[in-house]
């Protein structure tokens, strides 16, 4: 009896410790998880005031294809039939195809309004972060377009790997609260 008695005890012992440890888990995951809804971490972010589009973005991210994207301010944008983002500017001729295209993987879809404007819209999947639709817009329109790291995407290394190679220091670190600096909006913009 004695010994059965003992059996019972191990057994609620085990069955206690595999209690209070899984209670401890779930502790564990939902204080990480109330520290990312808090938003006191921290984020990579590009400042589109500073950016020189200098290519890096697309060539030393970790991840491939980069988790830098082009975005696109709509209130900036022209609308324009003569995109600087959207066509190069030695094109053959001003038509859709392929090769009068900017972008080397066709990220930028463009769709008609009403004679002359045209939107055009980042398909997130196919931008490599490469910058040379935000050279066009730069160079030859209102600047509407410009690179932002996608979070939802980026891997938050802690020494972000495009940062240190950055030759404007448009890369830092930001709260999560304050991830998305987007150009459209003026008040961002430390010279005006």
């Amino acid at each position: 009896m004695e010994n059965n008695s003992k059996s019972q005890s191990r057994r609620k012992f085990i069955h206690n410790g595999v209690r209070a440890s899984l209670l401890l888990s779930l502790g564990a995951v939902s204080v990480s998880a109330l520290r990312k809804v808090s938003g006191d971490d921290y984020v990579w972010q590009i400042d589109p005031f500073k950016c020189t589009q200098c290519g890096r973005c697309a060539t030393e991210c970790v991840l491939n294809p980069s988790a830098v994207k082009c975005i696109h301010a709509f209130d900036l944008c022209g609308y324009c039939d003569l995109c600087g983002g959207y066509l190069k500017p030695d094109a053959n001729a001003q038509s859709t195809a392929a090769e009068n295209q900017l972008c080397p993987t066709a990220a930028i879809e463009r769709r008609f309004i009403e004679e002359p404007y045209f939107e055009y819209h980042i398909n997130e999947d196919l931008c490599i972060g490469c910058a040379k639709c935000v050279a066009g817009c730069t160079s030859f329109g209102n600047g509407s377009m410009h690179l932002q790291i996608m979070h939802h995407i980026c891997v938050n290394c802690n020494e972000c790997s495009i940062a240190r190679v950055c030759p404007s220091d448009a890369i830092s670190r930001v709260k999560a609260s304050e991830a998305y600096n987007v150009k459209g909006d003026f008040t961002n913009n430390p010279e005006a």
